[in-house]
């Protein structure tokens, strides 16, 4: 081993391959892939992707408006992740598009980035066109649109309504003031049956073809109020009926138990209207006096105050046969006989009539018929017939008189 360290040979040997080898580790070295270069990334580096990265937008927003921006960028973010990790939890950086000092026109501009320059970032899309145009103010009046008036609670109509404030201030690019059609909020009056007080609603923006358009509008939101009225019109009530009375009664009175009713409408069914009417009340179906519930016919979309019915009274009046009511003889002497020449069986039909409860209540010996015969002489005679029955009630007798002879009796009468 001495002779080896000895020789001029083996020591220039060992040198050349100590030469090799540290040139070798110097090269290595020198083209390792840094953390910056995106061609041979190195296996400790991450990548990371963004996709809702709002673009701030710097430029005179005081002269001018931009469009064509997106509101949003992708961002993707490749390096360590110590340095990444914090930039994603926090987000302490900016995407943007700087366009101070430019003219109005069409450019094609760069998306720039605030992030730190250890991170390669890529943003898609890299550069826009975007459109400069002089910026313009104009006042519109707001429109109201009332949605489903029709389905407002029913006998409900829109009274006067107002909008606080009744204008707003628009700002855009002259080009799309100058499209502007119509400026309206909404109101939805589905199932309301009281008045609107006080409503937020937001302002909309539309060009004539009802397009909406992206401006900035102040303020943002009005306040809607409006009346919702239930209009009422009082009118008189009367009583509809159909068919006939049943044989023997007849109708004496009918009436409801009100005059008349308050309707509750829109104005259009309102005006129309006169009177209201019963349901019709079958007659055929009545046999006695009362009071009777009957519903109401009201035009569509009306209702009344409380129910939908009225109490009709009903009065009838009855008329009645009593037959074979006998005839009594009066004061006929005891020397004296007498006999019925006409009727015949000293008995006669009488017809009674009246309130139908009071016909309802009585019966034929509640009648008294009867021929007063005081100081008749012997002989034929035509004697008055007198009845007599409760009162209110009106009889009409079959006859008007009798005709009665007058003999001596044979016997005196007992």
């Amino acid at each position: 081993m001495d002779n080896w360290f000895r020789s001029k040979w083996f020591v220039r040997v060992i040198s050349l391959a100590l030469a090799v080898l540290l040139y070798v580790f110097v090269n290595v070295e020198t083209n390792r892939p840094t953390a910056n270069d995106p061609t041979f990334p190195s296996q400790s580096d991450d990548t990371q992707t963004i996709t809702d990265v709002p673009v701030e937008i710097r430029i005179d927003s005081e002269n001018y408006v931009v469009s064509g921006v997106p509101e949003n960028v992708t961002v993707t973010m490749q390096g360590s992740p110590g340095i990444i990790t914090p930039v994603l939890t926090n987000r302490n950086f900016e995407v943007f598009v700087d366009l101070e000092g430019y003219e109005a026109g069409e450019h094609r501009v760069e998306i720039q980035h605030t992030i730190s320059p250890d991170i390669d970032a890529y943003i898609e899309p890299k550069q826009v066109d975007v459109v400069i145009e002089e910026k313009a103010t104009e006042e519109f009046n707001v429109a109201v649109d009332f949605l489903n008036e029709n389905q407002l609670a029913q006998g409900y109509e829109l009274g006067d309504y107002e909008v606080q404030p009744n204008t707003v201030t628009i700002s855009s690019a002259k080009s799309v003031i100058d499209r502007i059609g119509i400026v309206k909020v909404y109101v939805d009056l589905a199932g309301l049956d009281r008045s609107v007080d006080s409503r937020e609603v937001p302002v909309n923006v539309y060009d004539s073809q009802g397009n909406p358009l992206d401006v900035n509008v102040e303020p943002q939101n009005v306040v809607v109020s409006a009346n919702i009225d239930n209009p009422s019109k009082t009118v008189p009530l009367s009583v509809e009926t159909t068919g006939e009375l049943p044989d023997g009664y007849s109708l004496t009175s009918i009436s409801p138990n009100v005059e008349e009713v308050e309707v509750f409408a829109r104005n259009s069914v309102l005006e129309g209207l006169e009177a209201v009417n019963t349901e019709e009340i079958d007659l055929s179906d009545i046999t006695e006096s009362g009071t009777i519930e009957a519903a109401l016919t009201l035009p569509d979309g009306a209702s009344v105050a409380n129910n939908e019915t009225v109490e009709v009274s009903v009065e009838l009046s009855q008329t009645e046969t009593l037959e074979a009511m006998p005839i009594e003889l009066e004061g006929l002497g005891d020397e004296l006989d007498a006999t019925f020449l006409e009727p015949e069986n000293a008995e006669m039909n009488i017809t009674i009539s009246g309130n139908q409860t009071d016909i309802s209540d009585v019966n034929e010996e509640d009648f008294r018929l009867a021929v007063d015969l005081s100081e008749l002489e012997p002989g034929e005679h035509e004697v008055p017939i007198s009845v007599e029955g409760p009162e209110g009630i009106e009889i009409e007798p079959e006859f008007e008189q009798a005709t009665i002879e007058i003999i001596e009796a044979t016997e005196p009468q007992e």
